[in-house]
């Protein structure tokens, strides 16, 4: 942790390294930086002949699908969680 209240962390992605700085744990960003990693060899093992800027840019992708799925499903179970409290709510009236 740096003065600035900072982590700072030097990360291999997909054969290069990166300097990470940012608030979140040390042990967070390298989930994440390994994520990112694990996701741009999927891809590659699959597709040979792209170069490392469409890994990445298919890594995204991929990555942002899986993230607006996650959103969707989580604000389903919050609806589905706040229409129950209503119901018990209403019931007990």
């Amino acid at each position: 942790m740096q003065d600035d209240g900072k982590n700072r962390l030097t990360v291999d992605i997909f054969g290069q390294q990166y300097r990470l700085t940012g608030k979140a744990s040390v042990n967070h960003m390298r989930m994440v930086a390994g994520y990112v990693d694990d996701k741009m060899n999927e891809i590659s093992e699959g597709n040979n002949r792209l170069d490392t800027t469409k890994i990445a840019v298919l890594a995204a992708v991929n990555i942002s699908d899986e993230y607006f799925r996650l959103r969707r499903e989580y604000e389903e179970l919050l609806r589905i969680l706040q229409d129950d409290a209503r119901r018990q709510v209403n019931s007990r009236s």
